[in-house]
C-alpha cells in the first residue's frame, strides 16, 4: 500500500506529519461508516491527568434532547451502523444518557451499545439503579482502569478512585457483566501513566486478569490498551514537564504502517455534545471538522458540519479524513483506537 505519512527523523518542528488536505497529496478517506460515537457531555465526576477531553466536575456542557433525537434519526437512517458508542465525560451522568440508550435499544435488539464508563460514576448519588439499567438494555461496558494497583490508579485519577473502581466492578460482576455465558460484556481500558507507549495488549490483559481475579475475584472480557494523545490536558502535562518534543519523537519513531488499514477515523462518525460532527473523538477535541463531499456550503466550510447537515452516514463514504501530528498516537507501536491496539 501507499504510505500516507510524510516521514522524517528531525526535531518536532519538522517532525513526521500527515499530509495537508490542501496539498493534493494521497489522502486518507472514509470507508463504510459503521460506528456512531456520541460524546454526550463534558461533565465528569473525575478530572484525570491524561484526559484528552479536559472533563471535570466543573464542566457543564451536555447534549440536549433535540440533538439526541437527531442523532437517533441519523442512526436509524444509516443501514451500515452496527455500533452506538457513547462517551463523555462520564456519559451516564448526562441528562440524555438513559433516553439515548433506551431508544436505541427499542430500535434495534442487535445494535452494539457501548457505554464508556469511568466506573466511579456508578456510585454517584441517584445512580443506584444504573447497573440494573445497563444490564437490562444489554449495554457493553468499556471501563477505564489504568492499572490493577491502587497507587498507580490514584496517581492518575485521584485519591480513593481505585477502591471505588473495585466496588463498581464487583457490582457489575454481580449483575453478570464479564462472566461467561451471560452475554453481558465488560472490557477494561489501560492508559499509560506517562509519556510512553502501552505494552503489548495480550500480555497485559493476562496480567490484569490474574491480578484482579486473585486479589478481588473480579472477571472481565478483554483489555484495551490506548495510547495517550498529545492533546488538551495530557499535552499540558507534557509541556509542563518539558516532554512534548520527546513524546512526539517517540510516536513518530514508532510509526507502524500496519496500523493504517484499521484506523478508527475511517469507519466512525463522531458527534459532539453540541451536534458538530468529526472523524474521531480526538479531532473533535481539537475542533478539526469533518470535510463533507456533498452539500458543503460556505457556512459549513467555515463553521464545520453538524448532525443536521446529513441524513445518513452513507453519504460520508469517500470524505477526506482531517489529520495532524496527534494522529501519530494512533499509528505508533501496535497502534491505538477506541477498540484497543490495531496491529
Amino acid at each position: 500500500g501507499v504510505t500516507l505519512l510524510w516521514l522524517c527523523t528531525k526535531s518536532v518542528s519538522s517532525v513526521c506529519r500527515f499530509p495537508s488536505v490542501t496539498t493534493g497529496e494521497k489522502w486518507l478517506r472514509k470507508s463504510k461508516v459503521e460506528i456512531l460515537q456520541l460524546n454526550i457531555g463534558i461533565y465528569c465526576n473525575q478530572a484525570c491527568n491524561h484526559c484528552h477531553v479536559e472533563s471535570s466536575p466543573k464542566r457543564k456542557e451536555m447534549m440536549n434532547r433535540e440533538t439526541t433525537d437527531r442523532c437517533l434519526v441519523v442512526l436509524k437512517n444509516s443501514p451500515d451502523f452496527n455500533t452506538l458508542d457513547i462517551t463523555g465525560g462520564a456519559p451516564e451522568l448526562c441528562s440524555e444518557f438513559r433516553h439515548l440508550v433506551s431508544e436505541a435499544r427499542k430500535w434495534s435488539p442487535d445494535l452494539k451499545i457501548i457505554d464508556r464508563c469511568n466506573l466511579t460514576a456508578l456510585l454517584e448519588p441517584g445512580q443506584e439503579d444504573l447497573v440494573d439499567f445497563l444490564a437490562e438494555h444489554r449495554a457493553h461496558i468499556v471501563a477505564s482502569l489504568p492499572c490493577y494497583t491502587a497507587q498507580n490508579v490514584n496517581m492518575q485519577r485521584g485519591s480513593g478512585v481505585f477502591d471505588k473502581s473495585i466496588r463498581a466492578l464487583n457490582l457489575l460482576n454481580a449483575a453478570g457483566y464479564g462472566r461467561e455465558g451471560t452475554g453481558l460484556e465488560m472490557d477494561l481500558v489501560y492508559n499509560p501513566l506517562g509519556a510512553y507507549l502501552p505494552p503489548p495488549q495480550a500480555e497485559l490483559e493476562q496480567k490484569y486478569k490474574e491480578e484482579l481475579w486473585e486479589t478481588f475475584g473480579i472477571e472481565f472480557n478483554k483489555l484495551f490498551t490506548i495510547t495517550n494523545m498529545p492533546i488538551k490536558r495530557f499535552a499540558d502535562h507534557l509541556f509542563r514537564r518539558g516532554e512534548m518534543e520527546e513524546y512526539m519523537q517517540l510516536l513518530t519513531n514508532n510509526y507502524n504502517l500496519n496500523t493504517m488499514d484499521s484506523l478508527m477515523c475511517v469507519d466512525t462518525l463522531s458527534v459532539a455534545w453540541n451536534g458538530k460532527i468529526y472523524d474521531c473523538d480526538f479531532n473533535q477535541q481539537l475542533d478539526m471538522p469533518l470535510f463533507l463531499l456533498k452539500g458543503a456550503t460556505e457556512s459549513i466550510k467555515k463553521n464545520g458540519a453538524t448532525i443536521w447537515d446529513i441524513d445518513t452516514a452513507t453519504s460520508l463514504k469517500g470524505c477526506a479524513v482531517a489529520v495532524d501530528n496527534h494522529c501519530f498516537g494512533c499509528t505508533s507501536g501496535m497502534g491505538s483506537s477506541c477498540q484497543g491496539s490495531l496491529a
